[in-house]
């Protein structure tokens, strides 16, 4: 990619953040609607001056630090280790920002420890949250940051597609939430999230486990009764 496109495309994403930032407001952590898939942490990720004198990724810096991080990237296959057994995907590699935020994020061992928080019967998983104080340090500590919606690579919603809920409610963007990440169980698919969602790989082993997390009985705010937890993901090839 030249010079200009990347300076092009900052530029644009950075437009739209922008168009978004008056908007934001904190999301119930319980109450989701059944067709809405958001980002279900309170929006309380601002970096300490500790924190903030380490590199972290922000608004400003994401795109060109992902731009750069999936040049060399070769791996595409991770293993999810859950509480209740494990499954693998594989990412797309031409959503090379999604598939570089993921890959990041379990190299960092974000993911690990957090819990399948948001279960829909029949509809989807939802994970990378947990009502604990390790998983806002986490997100603080490595920063705070939007992803570009990219649902135009001709994938759609299929049973076992990976994809990443919107920051918020509120988003007219679409922007995605880079923390958390949903899988479809509706067979064949949920096709009215193509368009809104951006699909970013697909479970091609183990979605008897998926479709087992996807039965546990839920409370409120489709949060399961017991928790659900990653216990890890790692890249694996």
């Amino acid at each position: 990619m030249s010079t200009k496109r990347i300076v092009r495309a900052a530029i644009l994403i950075l437009f739209f953040l922008g168009g978004c930032k008056d908007k934001t407001k904190e999301v119930n952590t319980r109450v989701v609607e059944k067709d809405t898939i958001v980002d279900t942490a309170p929006k309380d990720t601002i970096p300490n001056k500790e924190e903030a004198e380490e590199f972290m990724l922000t608004e400003e810096n994401a795109i060109e630090f992902f731009f750069e991080y999936q040049k060399d990237l070769k791996e595409n296959v991770l293993k999810i280790t859950t509480s209740m057994g494990s499954f693998t995907v594989q990412l797309f590699d031409n959503v090379p920002y999604h598939k570089a935020n993921f890959i990041y994020l379990a190299k960092q061992g974000y993911f690990d420890g957090t819990q399948f928080h948001r279960i829909v019967k029949n509809f989807i998983i939802q994970g990378g949250n947990a009502d604990d104080r390790e998983t806002p340090q986490k997100r603080r500590k490595i920063g705070r940051y939007l992803l570009p919606p990219d649902g135009k690579k001709g994938y759609k919603h299929h049973r076992g597609v990976l994809s990443m809920p919107s920051s918020e409610r509120d988003n007219p963007h679409k922007l995605a939430s880079p923390y958390e990440f949903f899988i479809v169980v509706t067979k064949p698919g949920s096709y009215h999230l193509d368009g809104s969602y951006t699909p970013f790989g697909k479970v091609i082993q183990g979605m008897d486990v998926v479709d087992d997390i996807n039965a546990v009985p839920v409370g409120k705010g489709d949060w399961p009764s017991n928790n659900v937890y990653i216990e890890k993901i790692e890249v694996i090839r």
